[in-house]
């Protein structure tokens, strides 16, 4: 093969992978602050955490449904210790209030580690915006919906090999159990993660 051909070749190939690199996914927090909860969450005996969900477009897609499976694995993981320490308090009389947490994930674009050795930066940012719904059990009254935001660099996932992409699932989780842990004993809000 000539030297122009394969140059040809290679020109070709980016201007396909352009487009899908170039692609803009709106998936951004609303604000950089949380606003507080309408009450702390200290009000409530019992706490439960449902399961994290996605809904469409995102489900479905095998790289969104591997990151699911990591970013429940690393919630599962740092908010079982504070959900120990707030349920093992003792009970007042009569039924608790149960606070319910529902996470689910409003946007994700995650770039697999197979597409990040092939693709490397061309693949584009993963990024993450995951919710919590958080419900008064009894009532269904919304005490707070806080947003949590992170991404990974194109540039740093394919230096790292998709270990960036998989730190963003980390990041994320670690700003919700933080914001949970911070509204316990007073309403006070939390940072998004973005800007």
């Amino acid at each position: 093969m000539s030297l122009l051909r394969m140059l040809q070749t290679i020109a070709l190939g980016l201007c396909l992978a352009a487009p899908a690199a170039m692609a803009k996914v709106e998936i951004e927090a609303s604000s950089s602050t949380n606003p507080a909860p309408l009450e702390a969450f200290s009000a409530f005996g019992r706490v439960e955490v449902r399961p994290i969900t996605m809904g469409a477009p995102w489900a479905g897609q095998k790289p969104n449904e591997a990151a699911l499976v990591n970013l429940q694995a690393n919630l599962d993981e740092r908010i079982t210790p504070w959900l120990e320490e707030v349920n093992a308090g003792t009970p007042g009389a009569g039924q608790p209030r149960v606070l319910r947490i529902e996470p689910y994930v409003a946007g994700i674009r995650y770039i697999s580690g197979g597409k990040r050795v092939f693709a490397g930066a061309f693949a584009g940012k993963s990024r993450i915006l995951l919710k919590l719904r958080i419900v008064d059990a009894a009532s269904g009254q919304v005490i707070a919906e806080p947003e949590f935001y992170q991404h990974a660099a194109g540039m740093a996932g394919a230096y790292s090999f998709g270990g960036a992409d998989k730190a963003m699932l980390e990041r994320v989780t670690s700003l919700a159990v933080d914001y949970l842990r911070a509204n316990h004993a007073a309403a006070v809000g939390g940072p998004t993660g973005a800007g």
